[in-house]
């Protein structure tokens, strides 16, 4: 019985690990996803064309004191939570600010960017999957040709590939009509799966911060 209970304890201890390194794994292979190219009708075409190519600098803008000391703070904690990915002061605040911005933007809640940033590239600004997708969030080069000028190189521009990834977003989820695992599920190229939208709501609690 001493036994048993010491094998079950050591499981246990044993399950966190695993369900971490499955994540991680994971965050690995969610790389060899991608959008997938579809027809789009001229109006959605000229709309998502617009929101891309309308090339406002990430600068954030506040209604009142309150608004602008609550980015800040929420500025600081993520930045203590993203420094060990990103080592440097003014690369972490400026890459901080255009994800905060292009998300809201694109009306997409910043933690559920972050994560899903985290689960295609880690972070990691010259990310390529197995299929081309490219940058941060690992964006298919066909949407430079579908939405701009063809040059796939742009998308390893940081706010650009967030402009991208964050306007194909939230297409996606106007789609599914607001269903954010389908739309998660279309981003990845793996719609009606539930691995890709579990890691991404997972992630996404690491980056979560109260308003």
């Amino acid at each position: 019985m001493v036994g048993d209970r010491r094998l079950i304890s050591r499981r246990e201890c044993i399950k966190p690990l695993l369900g971490l390194l499955g994540l991680l794994a994971f965050q690995e292979r969610a790389q060899a996803g991608g959008q997938v190219e579809e027809p789009l009708v001229d109006a959605v075409r000229t709309a998502l064309s617009s929101a891309v190519l309308n090339a406002a600098p990430p600068i954030p803008e506040f209604l009142d004191t309150e608004a602008r000391l609550n980015y800040l703070r929420w500025l600081g904690a993520m930045s203590q939570r993203l420094r060990q990915r990103k080592p440097e002061w003014d690369t972490r605040k400026e890459f901080l600010q255009t994800v905060w911005y292009e998300s809201r933007r694109a009306g997409l809640d910043t933690a559920l960017v972050l994560g899903l940033i985290q689960v295609e590239s880690n972070f990691r600004k010259f990310a390529i999957s197995l299929v081309g997708a490219r940058g941060y969030m690992q964006v298919m080069p066909f949407w430079t040709r579908t939405l701009g000028d063809g040059d796939a190189s742009k998308l390893f521009h940081m706010q650009t590939n967030l402009r991208f990834g964050c306007v194909i977003l939230r297409h996606y989820l106007e789609r599914e009509r607001g269903d954010l695992f389908l739309a998660l599920g279309r981003y990845n190229g793996s719609r009606g799966r539930s691995q890709y939208p579990d890691a991404v709501f997972g992630a996404r609690r690491h980056w979560e911060f109260p308003s």
